[in-house]
């Protein structure tokens, strides 16, 4: 399920149009920085995260990669999280676990250039290429 809720992300995400749509995702990366802090399972050490995560929200901005990147970021406290017992949703023991699935689905599409899967699919039904979104995906 955590992977359908990953594609299920990304197709929402792919009805923001671009430019606009790598800026919205930079906001989402900086604000999954501090989806932890309110449960305090890592004490001081929750502090790290969103620190970082704004860094590389910032670069996001300009940047696909970094948006990926952050996502890979995000996994990693969720493992952690999963490994401590501190879940991002206290309801529920393995959210922590269901989302270091579902973030790396996310940031793989962002290394991919955030590509509309809409136009994505259209192109392919259609037979046609893809409409390329820019240098390097950036």
């Amino acid at each position: 399920m955590p992977i359908v809720i990953g594609l299920i992300g990304v197709c929402l995400i792919s009805l923001v149009p671009e430019p606009h749509r790598r800026q919205v995702n930079a906001v989402l990366v900086g604000g999954a920085g501090a989806a932890y802090l309110s449960g305090g399972g890592l004490g001081y050490w929750e502090l790290v995260l969103p620190v970082v995560m704004t860094y590389v929200a910032y670069r996001g901005l300009k940047s696909w990669t970094w948006i990926g990147i952050g996502w890979l970021l995000h996994t990693a406290w969720d493992v952690v999280h999963h490994l401590k017992g501190s879940p991002i949703l206290p309801f529920d023991a393995l959210s922590s676990f269901g989302c270091a699935i579902c973030d790396p689905v996310v940031a793989l599409w962002c290394f991919a250039g955030g590509p509309s899967i809409f136009g994505w699919v259209r192109a392919r039904l259609l037979g046609r290429p893809a409409t390329p979104i820019g240098p390097a995906g950036e």
